[in-house]
């Protein structure tokens, strides 16, 4: 009588099915991870864009004006935060190498999502709609790879309040969109690959 063959796999052909496996893996994992980073700090920037806007309408709701010398501080009462940190530091943002440091005259407003607001000393300088004034964003608040790089994770982001009260990130602004500091151009490069409107 013939005897049957066993069924199953050798010890080497599951040793091969377990190395190809590994190496889709070691592809695969990374980007998923990375994917969905991207995914939650955008959707804290785009919450970031919605507390500056609510911010301005409470303030103006509240019985206040908004004049050519009203700073980004003004709004910051408005801004539902957890703390107020005026030591720490997070990272620039994208393209620009080295860290944001809050202090006492620039402080940092640590939010609920972990998210860290600074608020530049800057006026709207200006009553036209391309007015504005600045705020930058860090999804995670800290400086994230510990190593300044122009395009490492969790870069920060530059958010703008108009005059008019609309918000946008650099790569939105208004073609000669100023503050009282500086004059701004739509910068698309600026923008984090994290953020999309």
């Amino acid at each position: 009588m013939p005897q049957k063959e066993p069924n199953g796999f050798t010890l080497a052909e599951l040793l091969i099915s377990l190395a190809i496996l590994a190496e889709i893996a070691a592809f695969t994992i990374p980007k998923i991870v990375l994917a969905q980073q991207n995914n939650t700090y955008n959707a804290a920037g785009k919450e970031a864009a919605a507390i500056l806007a609510n911010a301005y309408q409470l303030y103006r709701v509240n019985g206040n004006t908004i004049s050519s010398s009203t700073k980004g501080s003004a709004f910051t009462s408005y801004i539902n935060y957890v703390s107020v940190d005026t030591s720490s530091s997070f990272d620039d943002v994208y393209n620009y190498t080295g860290s944001m440091a809050c202090s006492a005259s620039e402080p940092c407003y640590r939010l609920h999502s972990g998210g860290m607001f600074m608020v530049p000393d800057v006026s709207y300088g200006g009553s036209a709609s391309t007015n504005l004034v600045e705020f930058f964003f860090d999804p995670d608040g800290r400086v994230t790879s510990g190593v300044q790089t122009a395009t490492g994770p969790g870069k920060s982001i530059r958010l703008f309040l108009y005059y008019n009260g609309r918000v946008t990130s650099w790569g939105g602004t208004a073609t000669g969109s100023c503050s009282s500091a500086w004059l701004w151009n739509p910068c698309t490069s600026c923008d984090p690959p994290w953020f999309s409107w």
